[in-house]
């Protein structure tokens, strides 16, 4: 590299998004530094609104993830504390009321998570499809964190079908890598492995890609060459967008 030669500061892509409206990929967030708000439209308290308030969560902590800060608002009329106690426990970061919120704040863009066939407020527009509950009352007792993987491994635009299956099957998940983070915690620390944090980048900023985030955790969780310090980290480092608490059992008897 020439001696005047510079690396830019911002070297790795950026969140991009489809928007709705245009079918469009475009970023998240054109003004890096620039404050980003992620308004979720959720008219009532389901299922399916707690997997909206579940992707405006995700691209609020993507956005921080790449440096940019963001905060996100409730649009909602009816069953506002249903919807926030819904929300709070599966993990979701709380949310401003929008009548709360005033004009001028210098934000950077305004995103829009809304159900599909739900609201179209003018603007950017991400579309979340619905949840397809097999049974009536899967979810009463359900594990809210297991709840949480169930509702985000599919893809924002695809439906979600929701039984009891799935959500044993994502419980047994973070069992099985929460069981395997404290293991590898008690081994000597190592930096996340540059291609495990171009992989999981590479997902998130692809239009919020979850399962390829997923995907590449069991790569990491699998792959012969990599130290169980470097496996350690690089799952802290993802739960801070996944919001699983795989660290939880540290320290716990193996």
């Amino acid at each position: 590299m020439p001696a005047h030669a510079r690396v830019p500061a911002y070297a790795h892509p950026v969140l991009r998004i489809t928007d709705a409206r245009t079918r469009q990929s475009v970023e998240a967030a054109p003004a890096r530094r620039g404050l980003t708000r992620i308004e979720a439209h959720v008219p009532s308290f389901d299922t399916g609104a707690l997997r909206v308030l579940l992707v405006a969560d995700l691209l609020v902590r993507a956005l921080e993830l790449g440096g940019t800060p963001a905060w996100g608002v409730l649009t909602g009329e009816r069953e506002q504390s249903e919807l926030r106690a819904g929300s709070a426990a599966l993990g979701v970061r709380p949310f401003e009321d929008r009548r709360d919120v005033g004009s001028g704040l210098g934000e950077g863009q305004v995103v829009h998570v809304v159900a599909e066939g739900g609201a179209s407020p003018e603007g950017l527009r991400v579309v979340v499809a619905p949840v397809d509950p097999e049974e009536p009352g899967v979810t009463e007792g359900a594990d809210p964190t297991a709840l949480r993987l169930a509702l985000i491994s599919r893809r924002h635009g695809e439906p979600v079908r929701l039984d009891r299956a799935a959500l044993a099957d994502a419980h047994a998940t973070l069992v099985r890598w929460r069981h395997a983070v404290a293991a590898w915690a008690r081994q000597p620390s190592r930096p996340v492995p540059d291609e495990a944090r171009t992989r999981l980048r590479t997902a998130w900023e692809d239009d919020l890609n979850i399962p390829a985030v997923l995907q590449a955790l069991t790569w990491v969780e699998t792959s012969a060459d990599l130290p169980e310090g470097a496996r350690f980290e690089t799952y802290a480092y993802a739960d801070r967008l996944l919001g699983l608490e795989l660290t939880r059992d540290l320290g716990s008897p193996s």
